[in-house]
């Protein structure tokens, strides 16, 4: 799967700290999980469309 998040957004989402590029990777999986799971979800209530209450 392609990766989801940009690393600038990261950067700016945790305001003054530094992330260590290994937080990158462990939180992109994280998220791809979460899509998966969301997508699973709208397939499983009929729809092809992910909404937020898929999260």
């Amino acid at each position: 799967m392609a990766k989801v998040l940009k690393k600038s957004g990261v950067r700016e989402a945790a305001d003054d700290v530094n992330v260590g590029a290994d937080f990158y990777k462990r939180l992109d999986k994280r998220v791809q999980d979460l899509v998966k799971r969301a997508v699973d979800r709208a397939k499983e209530n009929g729809r092809k469309t992910v909404k937020a209450r898929d999260v």
